[in-house]
């Protein structure tokens, strides 16, 4: 039986503020709720209807409370139009820095990504390009928004995302001599340009793009050029788009 209570408490989680109070993000969705199921990650209340708590015996022992319920009920607490059999109730893990070897590693650092949609496709994007962390900057969106974790399938529960002053980050990684690389519309040609198996690739926000105090830790400017002749054509590209190319051709060098 879903309480009223715990419908509200999955209800708000729709907002930072009540995630930071509780500790909690929401999981919806079957695959979504079974990639949790596979994780590290600690669920509080699995609820579920009867069909997929016999699908899944492993749940017995991965969540700490298990409450079965009718798709009606589900529907009521979803956050979602068309929710499935299962959600869960996932304690946050706490956000650390990595331990990055940047001389050996590629990584993502994000600048002030507003969309959520565009914050977990590129959690996924890192997971399929085998990209292990994602740095973000202090007012990137929250990573357990919904609706990132949504856009992630998946990937929040394997790629390593952190939030730091990006600034900082970059004056330190800068004195190392890793390469930091930035996307801008005056950049040299991705394509012919020579890249690094290691280092920073940064992305900025979806309407400002890299912002000047980041832009001037950067120490490789690149561009996805544009093949269209039409003088009417899109300005720019979507970051996670941009981030989806960068990624495939610094893997295919």
């Amino acid at each position: 039986m879903l309480s009223k209570n715990k419908i509200k408490l999955i209800q708000s989680l729709n907002r930072k503020k009540d995630r930071d109070e509780s500790g909690f993000f929401l999981v919806e969705g079957n695959k979504m709720v079974e990639e949790a199921l596979r994780s590290d990650y600690q669920i509080e209340t699995l609820v579920c209807t009867a069909q997929f708590a016999d699908q899944h015996p492993e749940m017995r022992w991965k969540a700490k409370e298990i409450v079965e319920a009718d798709r009606d009920s589900i529907q009521k607490a979803s956050l979602l139009q068309n929710p499935q059999e299962a959600m869960a109730i996932v304690r946050q893990p706490t956000i650390v820095q990595p331990k990055l070897n940047l001389n050996t590693e590629l990584c993502l650092a994000l600048d002030f990504i507003q969309d959520p949609g565009n914050l977990g496709t590129i959690l996924r994007i890192a997971d399929w390009f085998g990209i292990d962390t994602v740095i973000c900057s202090e007012n990137t969106v929250d990573v357990f928004n919904p609706k990132v974790v949504q856009a992630s399938m998946g990937a929040i529960f394997r790629i390593k995302t952190t939030y730091t002053n990006l600034e900082n980050f970059l004056s330190e990684t800068s004195k190392s001599q890793i390469p930091v690389y930035g996307t801008f519309m005056n950049g040299n040609n991705i394509y012919t340009e020579s890249l690094t198996k290691n280092g920073i690739v940064v992305l900025g926000n979806e309407g400002n793009g890299i912002s000047d105090s980041i832009g001037r830790l950067v120490n490789r400017r690149i561009a996805i050029p544009t093949f269209s002749t039409n003088p009417n054509k899109a300005e720019s590209l979507n970051v996670a788009i941009a981030a989806s190319i960068c990624c495939s051709e610094f893997r295919r060098r």
